[in-house]
C-alpha cells in the first residue's frame, strides 16, 4: 500500500465535513452474524438522517458485500473494521481487514459469468456506489472504500440539524 487509505475520507468528501454527521466505527469478529449487524446499523443511521430509501438500500447492499468478502477471502485475521461516515452530502464506508490481501488488478471490474459461483461482489459494489476503491497488499490486508452521494428528505429532524449547521457557516 503506497499510502494509508484509512485516513483519507476528506479525499472522497471533497473536504472534511463540518458540523453534524454520523460516524460508526466497528471492530467485528469474522463471523457471518456480523454482516447483518453492520447492515442494520447502517440502515438505521441512514433512516435517521432522512437518506433516500433507494440510496440507503444501495449503501446497505454494497456494505454487506464488502463485509461478506472479508469473511470469504480475507484469510487468517480474527477481526475486521468497518467505518461508516454519513455527512451532509454522501456516505463514505471503509472496510478493513488484516488478512492475506490480493492482487487488485486480477479482480474482474464487472460481473462474473452467470455460471460462476462467486466473483460478483466488486462488480455489484461498482454498480451500486459512486466510487469504489480497493487497496490491498499481500500479507497486510485489504481496504475497501465505498462512496455514495445521497439524496435526503429535508424534513427529517437529523437532516434539519445538518442543514442548519451548513447554513451557519
Amino acid at each position: 500500500m503506497n499510502q494509508d487509505p484509512r485516513n483519507d475520507s476528506a479525499e472522497f468528501l471533497g473536504e472534511e465535513p463540518k458540523g453534524f454527521r454520523i460516524e460508526l466505527s466497528l471492530r467485528l469478529p469474522r463471523d457471518r452474524v456480523s454482516v447483518p449487524l453492520v447492515r442494520h446499523l447502517a440502515e438505521y443511521a441512514l433512516q435517521e438522517v432522512g437518506a433516500n430509501e433507494d440510496d440507503a438500500h444501495d449503501v446497505e447492499l454494497a456494505l454487506a458485500e464488502a463485509c461478506a468478502n472479508v469473511l470469504t477471502h480475507a484469510g487468517p485475521g480474527h477481526v475486521y473494521d468497518v467505518e461508516v461516515l454519513i455527512g451532509p452530502y454522501n456516505c463514505v464506508i471503509r472496510v478493513v481487514d488484516v488478512g492475506a490481501g490480493f492482487d487488485t488488478d486480477a479482480v474482474n471490474p464487472g460481473m462474473s459469468d452467470a455460471d460462476a459461483e462467486s466473483g460478483r461482489g466488486v462488480g455489484l459494489m461498482r454498480v451500486l456506489m459512486d466510487h469504489v476503491r480497493l487497496v490491498s497488499e499481500p500479507d497486510r490486508g485489504t481496504v475497501v472504500q465505498l462512496v455514495k452521494s445521497l439524496r435526503f428528505d429535508d424534513d427529517v429532524p437529523a437532516r434539519k440539524l445538518m442543514l442548519a449547521e451548513l447554513a451557519a457557516d
